[in-house]
């Protein structure tokens, strides 16, 4: 395959933009190689600068529920433009996409738009402190809730419960307020509340997608409501990844336990810049103008991206089962490589939850990042590269989830599963 212009369009880059990306994980520094640069998308396919058509399964991280172009959403984002492109004041827009994100979720009676999942985050976190009149968080080891400085944080020295910063230019003050727990592990939490008595809040991924696709144990969930609910903690859910992917009315329907705060963004801005939070009305009382916890954005509740984020919505409410339909696809898919794998003696651990998908190049059950990270990265990277050369896209490393929209067919996945047959065999040649 021929990716001469990606290879000049990277060096190009890398003299304007640091790393010559705008997002580091498109660097694929983690697999090798130089990035692809995409000029057109359309249903389930991508075209690089090359003319080179690749099947995609990243779309665009999430939010293209219904692939590239789908006809409805782009028509919406069309006429909203046709109207302006930012006011910044109130349009009706906002209030009709309040009206269908509420309507999907039982833990959401109010809901505030932004313009990104790390603004989504670090406002609910702001408002969580502010309703209970405490500073301390928890959050857990290999989730990812954007990169707001008191989350960029790495677990401490020896039984340390409070983390450290994970980014130069993150100050230790700011993170001396987050603490670290073991995903699944219920009682990494206990230890949390033991140690301080001052917590505000717990921040969950309950369908982990940044080491990986890691859903959490219904049982966890569970025991964490109770712990919360015994310290008077708010639980938030971080669906900003998951949300309307792992289930059309969030993984509280999965699971059964109701959070006190969730997290949004990706597929409810259908392809747009967006994101969102909300709560029960007496939480979201605290938030300005209505209450004292200040949060703000000249961009927020953007026109275009709210007419997008109608559009996705409304397409998905009319037909709801569409997720079971793309787990179906997505079971298909990774069930079929992993029996792939499996004729060449390769390991494989997989697991779905609606429309996403993960795989693990890995001998056991992969339940928390101290698991994920046993994954062999080295054949990783190499699958990924034998799939983009035969013309299939993931995600460029192997702590990423995967994601099916409805443009992937059922000949698609048959095609993928064909192809990593074909890699499978040449790492286990190359060995």
């Amino acid at each position: 395959m021929n990716t001469q212009a990606s290879k000049k369009a990277f060096e190009e880059a890398q003299s304007l933009i640091p790393g010559g990306v705008d997002s580091p994980v498109r660097a694929f520094k983690s697999v090798g190689g130089t990035p692809i640069f995409i000029t057109e998308g359309k249903g389930a396919y991508l075209k690089d600068v090359d003319g080179n058509e690749y099947v995609d399964y990243v779309q665009s991280w999430g939010p293209l529920l219904f692939g590239h172009r789908d006809e409805t959403i782009e028509a919406a984002v069309i006429d909203a433009v046709k109207h302006g492109l930012s006011f910044g004041a109130p349009t009706l827009a906002e209030t009709e996409l309040a009206k269908l994100v509420v309507g999907f979720f039982d833990s959401i009676d109010k809901v505030r738009f932004v313009s990104s999942g790390t603004e989504a985050v670090m406002s609910a976190i702001r408002l969580a402190r502010g309703f209970t009149g405490r500073d301390d968080i928890v959050k857990f080891t290999g989730c990812y809730h954007g990169h707001s400085d008191a989350l960029l944080v790495e677990a401490g020295s020896g039984a340390a419960t409070f983390g450290n910063p994970s980014s130069p230019g993150v100050p230790a003050d700011f993170t001396k307020h987050t603490l670290l727990a073991e995903y699944n592990n219920i009682e990494s939490v206990k230890k949390c509340f033991a140690d301080s008595d001052n917590i505000a809040c717990v921040i969950i991924e309950p369908i982990a997608g940044n080491m990986g696709l890691v859903p959490a144990d219904k049982e966890f969930l569970h025991e964490l409501r109770k712990v919360c609910d015994e310290h008077g903690a708010l639980l938030i859910f971080d669906e900003v990844m998951s949300g309307f992917r792992g289930s059309v009315n969030g993984a509280e329907s999965i699971t059964g336990v109701i959070p006190d705060m969730v997290t949004l963004g990706k597929v409810i801005g259908g392809g747009m810049p967006v994101g969102a939070f909300g709560a029960r009305a007496e939480i979201m009382a605290m938030l300005s103008p209505d209450g004292p916890v200040y949060q703000a954005g000249t961009l927020s509740g953007n026109p275009v991206a709210m007419a997008a984020g109608y559009a996705a919505l409304s397409k998905l409410r009319r037909n709801a089962r569409v997720i079971a339909v793309l787990n179906e696809r997505a079971t298909r898919l990774v069930e079929g490589m992993k029996a792939a794998a499996a004729k060449y003696g390769i390991a494989m651990q997989t697991d779905t939850r609606g429309s996403m998908f993960g795989f693990f190049f890995n001998e056991n059950p992969v339940k928390n990042f101290a698991d994920a990270a046993k994954s062999d990265a080295a054949i990783f990277a190499a699958f990924h590269a034998g799939m983009l050369e035969r013309g299939f896209y993931f995600a460029c490393s192997l702590y990423e989830t995967g994601f099916i929209s409805t443009a992937v067919t059922d000949e698609m996945v048959e095609s993928t599963i064909k192809a990593s047959e074909e890699v499978f065999k040449e790492i286990t040649n190359a060995k």
